[in-house]
């Protein structure tokens, strides 16, 4: 494979400006006149966005689940996991789902939601808040976020629920709480259920309680991007005692088979609706080696969000980006660090900078009311400006467990670098 050597040149950049002098950036850049002499592989891949950490015990434990010879669901492993979430979250009852979007469907049937029905929702979300309400015949509604958080915009909600409304979805973006408590007010006082999608939230907190256990139900996700992964995977966790034994009857296909097997019945059959929620159980071990570690993990992604925030500190003080907003009560799990940018334009320009030195960075959500689906399934309360808005600005940076700091510092640099584009020259030229 061969190597590329790249000679950047940059008027002057500062990098004591953009990094904490208690911490010793690797590979300190020169004041005067930049030169980096970067290696690059061919492959664009060289920082991943989402790379994937493991621990030592993936392969251990899978090799215990082939050699039970129990490699279905509801294993061992399954088990050990809901019983470790339940725990955690301090949720009545949590089932292990073979994704985040099963868990969501499995709560949309929970909440009885039915055709014609309303749930009030984000528009930046991923599909899948939204598909789960329209496989049941019901009608997202979407409303716009907060400018700060990305969150749905808790005083805008109630303007959005009329007399078909149901539940509301309350997504946690980027791993950061909603404003549960004018929610949770407004649906005590509207008799509404939430369901929170917390794909993105796993170990964050809200004033001092876990994200998932703030609503009847809510969905995790443990898929490969996400801070705690089994590849494909997620959970349904229930806060609610009256929800647990359909939930159970849901999971299992709409049969009572796991009271079959408790006992409590003397063969299993079709009951309710339902479908095959349940994942693998190789899939459970991978996630109970990751569970292990879900401490360590969450503060490695700490460390390396914090140090990319003090990097990017000057560059908000000076107007080019806008950091990520934590507001006092809500504790984050680092899921997703992002900047804010002026416009399309200098997204573009940034995502191709990054890009051309193997560095993986993206946007993120379409919003889901100007998509074709969005606008034939969904309707809009109200002008979403500010989604439209932050949809065109956001750039989301590499950020993993497995990341290095060198890494993250590479990604600085290189963001400053293309950033710095309108006011400094830049020269891109093959060393001799």
């Amino acid at each position: 494979m061969s190597i590329h050597l790249v000679e950047v040149t940059v008027k002057t950049i500062d990098m004591a400006a953009y990094v904490d002098d208690s911490e010793t950036i690797s590979n300190p850049l020169p004041m005067d006149n930049l030169a980096i002499n970067l290696a690059l592989k061919d492959s664009l891949n060289s920082i991943p966005f989402s790379k994937l950490y493991t621990t030592e015990h993936e392969l251990e434990y899978i090799a215990q689940a082939i050699a039970s010879r129990q490699i279905a669901g509801d294993g061992a492993f399954t088990k050990k996991c809901q019983h470790w979430l339940q725990q955690v979250l301090g949720s009545q009852k949590v089932l292990l789902t073979h994704s985040c979007t099963a868990a969501l469907e499995m709560a949309v049937i929970l909440a009885d939601i039915q055709p014609g029905d309303e749930v009030i929702m984000p528009s930046y979300t991923f599909v899948s808040t939204a598909n789960a309400v329209v496989l049941r015949g019901g009608i997202p509604v979407f409303v716009d976020i907060r400018p700060d958080t990305l969150n749905l915009d808790e005083t805008l909600i109630e303007a959005a629920i009329t007399s078909k409304t149901k539940a509301i979805m309350p997504v946690h973006y980027a791993g950061i709480s909603c404003e549960m408590s004018a929610i949770q007010a407004l649906a005590t006082k509207h008799g509404l259920a939430i369901i929170e999608d917390a794909a993105q939230g796993f170990g964050s907190m809200y004033k001092s309680q876990p994200l998932g256990s703030l609503g009847k139900m809510a969905a995790f996700s443990f898929h490969a991007t996400k801070n705690i992964v089994s590849g494909e995977g997620g959970a349904l966790a229930i806060n609610d005692p009256a929800l647990m034994e359909r939930a159970e009857i849901i999971w299992e296909k709409g049969t009572n088979r796991s009271q079959f097997f408790r006992g409590a019945v003397d063969k299993y059959t079709w009951v309710d609706v339902g479908s095959s929620y349940l994942p693998s159980d190789l899939l459970a071990a991978f996630l109970w080696a990751q569970l292990g570690q879900a401490d360590e993990i969450k503060q490695q992604r700490l460390g390396l969000w914090q140090r990319y925030d003090r990097a990017f500190a000057p560059l908000e003080l000076q107007g080019k980006v806008r950091r990520p907003t934590v507001p006092l009560e809500c504790q984050h799990n680092a899921h997703i660090y992002y900047l804010l940018v002026d416009n399309l334009e200098t997204r573009t320009q940034v995502l191709a900078a990054l890009k051309q030195y193997g560095v993986q960075a993206t946007f993120h959500y379409v919003p889901l009311h100007s998509a074709p689906a969005g606008r034939k399934y969904g309707r809009a309360q109200g002008e979403l400006s500010v989604t439209d808005d932050i949809c065109d600005r956001i750039v989301r940076l590499p950020l993993s467990a497995a990341l290095t700091t060198s890494e993250v510092d590479h990604v600085i640099a290189l963001v400053l670098q293309a950033l710095a584009v309108r006011d400094t020259a830049l020269s891109f030229a093959p060393l001799s």
